[in-house]
């Protein structure tokens, strides 16, 4: 080793200094590298965000639509022949660390929780197709299918439920009741599976066509004489719909602005908004939304 010899009783030279310079100098060079492999070991990996393009694909492959324009069915033997994509777009999903996610813009993790709450009740289906009539044959007295934890998500393995009322409606976090059109619980009484992933360039635009086409759906939203039969999802949901959302006030201002959707003249809108046009829930559909051969 080198040693720099000092007299203690006098001033360094400027020999002395530039040495010592010198070898400071040339072990921050030295140790440089070090810092900098065992800074790359320690730091975060880097995840993409997944394009959810797979799942687009999937999603016009396996989802038609009905005769009426408003719903869609679902061919999962189609969806079935398909696992091994379907599978691997899960698997994008799940690499997603939470600590990432939470770094996302507000449409990019909207759009996220919708497309993986649809592709993992696919997933949940196939797992009993096509021995069963309905998603409520895949949980018993003591659990619901919703409660089921099999999604491995966030480095945790969670619910349905978990998603859609611990992430997705969280109070306070997206607050946009549409995304009730958008979810879909594999059923006939549900909304339709959108034939295309949600993202975050067309999300507004995607979660208003998917309320005007529900509404529009006369099996599921109708005039009964002086009435207006709702679906029961703005009867189990009242709350999402009494947040104001977009200054709509309540459930019935919600309504009203979809008006026409729903097929109501000047007159009945402003029924609906005062009070005096009745609101009756039809029966819920719980059969399969799947195509039969």
């Amino acid at each position: 080793m080198i040693e720099v010899s000092v007299n203690q009783n006098s001033r360094p030279t400027s020999d002395h200094l530039c040495l010592a310079r010198s070898l400071r100098l040339r072990c921050i060079w030295v140790a440089l590298p070090i810092v900098l492999v065992v800074a790359l070991s320690v730091a975060p990996t880097s995840h993409a965000q997944p394009t959810h393009a797979a799942w687009s694909e999937l999603l016009q492959r396996c989802v038609v639509e009905t005769f009426d324009g408003h719903s869609t069915a679902v061919d999962y033997d189609c969806f079935g022949a398909s696992q091994q994509p379907l599978d691997d777009y899960l698997a994008t999903l799940s690499d997603v660390p939470r600590t990432e996610f939470d770094q996302w813009t507000r449409d990019e993790r909207l759009a996220f929780l919708i497309n993986a709450y649809n592709a993992w009740t696919v997933a949940l289906i196939l797992s009993a197709w096509p021995d069963l009539e309905s998603i409520k044959d895949l949980g018993n007295f003591l659990r619901s299918p919703w409660k089921k934890a099999f999604i491995p998500l966030f480095g945790d393995e969670i619910s349905l439920d978990d998603i859609e009322h611990g992430m997705i409606r969280a109070p306070g976090r997206y607050d946009d009741p549409r995304i009730h059109f958008a979810v879909n619980c594999a059923s006939i009484g549900c909304p339709a599976l959108r034939r295309e992933a949600y993202t975050t360039e067309s999300l507004d635009e995607q979660l208003e066509d998917q309320t005007r086409r529900f509404l529009a759906d006369r099996s599921r939203n109708r005039l009964q004489g002086d009435r207006l039969a709702l679906s029961p999802l703005f009867d189990w949901y009242a709350v999402d719909f009494d947040r104001n959302w977009r200054g709509t006030g309540n459930r019935r201002g919600f309504l009203a602005r979809y008006a026409e959707s729903l097929g109501l003249n000047t007159t009945q809108t402003g029924e609906l908004q005062s009070g005096e046009l009745g609101l009756d829930f039809l029966p819920y559909n719980w059969s399969l939304n799947a195509v039969r051969r």
